[in-house]
């Protein structure tokens, strides 16, 4: 494997659908990158695809991916709970090995010129590589999802797209493509159907409102459960083993409990003690398939179309 390797996790705006899903990551594979993980939730109506390798080649990839959703997304009648902007709603770049958070933040904005230039998708830049300070935190640039934003642009200047533009597009609507050290998104389920304690206790520990540090919450209706949806963008800052803790505590005033957790794509090692109790809450948890590091040695095969799948326009 080569010495300078980064992530791209994709997020796209399709998750209840495996043809289509499966479809963009067979756009997706390129010489030299590696397919690490992908998922899909309905509920959600989002898949998470995790690819490793050389900066050019997982530019590349990330790019064709980027395309092909927007060919078989329409956001004008796509519906989930999770906030997006786009059909690729959000493209991260991270640093893997043998590089910095600037680099990647280069390669973010050179992804980012071509997903305008071939596609002709608008895209906002944001965290490491944000071109301006008030999108460095992606639920700026996300607010009032598509449908709000598609309106915005139209009357505000400033929340028009970082390139092209000014108009989102028609099906697609706009990417946000940034650079960003490992971010963990992790789910926690309670007990109950109840989501407005799943709400409250999202917003209690969301560093937004005074919570814990590098953690961003919500709380949803998932499966017939209540959901507390989390990404953690500093393990190091908040590890897991306290945030689960905190959620158990103010879950317990509730009257509720921590049913199960779903890990969505990847973690990193030094994020993964095996004692710890938020771990056993998985039914299952293969280090070998979640842990990054590992799941280097041995990547997934890439989808190879067939049936109706092949047909996808």
């Amino acid at each position: 494997m080569p010495d300078s390797l980064i992530e791209c996790v994709p997020n796209f705006s399709e998750g209840r659908d495996p043809e289509i899903v499966e479809a963009i990551v067979a756009a997706m594979a390129v010489d030299g990158v590696s397919l690490l993980d992908f998922s899909r939730d309905s509920d959600h109506n989002r898949s998470v695809v995790t690819i490793v390798g050389p900066p050019a080649a997982v530019v590349e990839s990330a790019v064709c991916g980027a395309g092909r959703a927007a060919e078989l997304i329409d956001l004008s009648t796509q519906r989930g709970v999770h906030p997006r902007i786009g059909a690729a709603d959000v493209i991260p770049f991270v640093p893997v090995r043998d590089m910095s958070l600037e680099q990647c933040a280069l390669f973010a904005r050179q992804a980012g010129a071509e997903i305008w230039k071939r596609h002709q998708i608008p895209v906002y830049f944001y965290e490491a590589a944000a071109a301006r300070p008030d999108r460095a935190l992606l639920e700026n640039v996300r607010q009032g999802q598509f449908e709000g934003l598609r309106e915005a642009v139209k009357r505000e200047v400033a929340r028009r797209p970082d390139l092209g533009g000014p108009d989102l597009h028609l099906t697609a609507g706009a990417s946000a493509v940034g650079a960003r050290r490992f971010l963990i998104a992790w789910n926690l389920y309670l007990n109950t159907s109840d989501v407005a304690v799943a709400r409250t206790i999202a917003r209690e520990i969301r560093a937004s409102s005074g919570g814990l540090g590098g953690v961003k919450a919500i709380g949803v209706l998932a499966h017939g459960e209540a959901q507390i949806s989390m990404n953690i963008t500093d393990f190091r800052q908040t590890p897991l083993s306290q945030v689960y803790e905190a959620v158990r505590q103010k879950a317990a005033r509730h009257g509720v409990a921590i049913s199960r957790g779903e890990l969505i794509g990847l973690v990193p090692a030094a994020a993964a003690e095996r004692e710890d109790e938020w771990l056993r809450h998985f039914h299952e948890f293969d280090p070998e398939e979640k842990i990054l590091e590992r799941k280097l040695n041995h990547p997934l095969a890439w989808p190879v179309l067939s049936g109706p799948a092949s047909r996808l326009k």
